[in-house]
């Protein structure tokens, strides 16, 4: 049996992608389209991509009303994929979430409503598989360097820095490191903002300009050596394999999961 699934953000370039790879899967069926322009454009691009016309709303309730949905993948802004995530769990629908810049407090109100409505959820900053195992690399390193600093590097469209995945690596690094006020006791910056942004003594620097696509280094300080874990996406293909797996494991979960690396199989 297919899995029936609504699509947020389909003119985006990860929206793209995901209509491409949907296509030529048998155990996908998108059955509709969300976005804020709803004429010829947007049915264009679902053509071209996905090979049929498919309804377009800029309404999710409306479609949610209209349509048998399992799931409800978006891949928008922070600005609207916050609410249109919350308007389908509350609607009973299961939700898979590429959009970052989520705050905490965004992120525990949509538990809560997950929790509530026993209907899963899967947000991840990052899709490509390769990346959630940098991350885990760097949380298991995080043990025996404590020094680090993490830089990352995306293409000058991108509205939210520093991105998700930066976010959930520095997370992911907390839950392990040694707590450490990193660099000079008087340092002080000429420029402000030369050092990056600063949390519980790691800093994070995000790069941003035309050319690069997605990239991460988490660079590990100690005495007279370095270790740096690095992930580099070239395409957004990278990201299809994460997100098809995210669309069939969200199925069997009944709250929010945020990483994906909570649902892979590591063993």
């Amino acid at each position: 049996m297919s899995i029936k699934v609504v699509l947020g953000g389909p003119r985006g370039q990860m929206g793209q992608e995901a209509l491409a790879m949907m296509k030529d899967e048998a155990n996908i069926d998108l059955v509709a389209c969300i976005d804020h322009n709803t004429g010829d454009q947007t049915k264009e691009t679902i053509q071209a991509k996905y090979g049929v016309n498919l309804p377009v709303y800029n309404d999710l309730k409306v479609c949610l009303n209209e349509h048998e949905v399992d799931v409800y993948i978006d891949l928008t802004i922070p600005s609207v994929g916050y609410t249109y995530t919350k308007i389908a769990l509350e609607h009973e629908v299961r939700a898979v979430v590429g959009t970052s810049g989520f705050t905490e407090e965004q992120i525990n109100d949509l538990r809560k409503v997950s929790k509530e409505n026993q209907v899963g959820c899967i947000i991840a900053p990052n899709f490509a598989l390769g990346a959630i195992l940098m991350m885990l690399f760097a949380k298991q390193a995080a043990k025996f360097f404590p020094d680090v600093e993490i830089i990352e590097k995306h293409h000058d469209n991108k509205v939210d820095a520093p991105s998700g995945t930066a976010v959930k690596t520095l997370q992911m690094i907390h839950e392990v490191r040694e707590e450490k006020q990193q660099g000079h006791p008087n340092e002080y910056e000429s420029m402000e903002g030369a050092r990056g942004a600063s949390e519980g003594g790691v800093h994070v620097h995000s790069m941003r300009l035309p050319g690069l696509v997605a990239h991460q280094e988490v660079v590990f300080g100690s005495t007279s050596q370095l270790l740096t874990i690095k992930h580099d996406a070239f395409d957004r293909k990278a990201y299809m394999s994460g997100l098809k797996y995210a669309i069939e494991q969200v199925m069997n979960k009944k709250e929010l999961i945020y990483g994906l690396e909570h649902v892979l199989d590591l063993n």
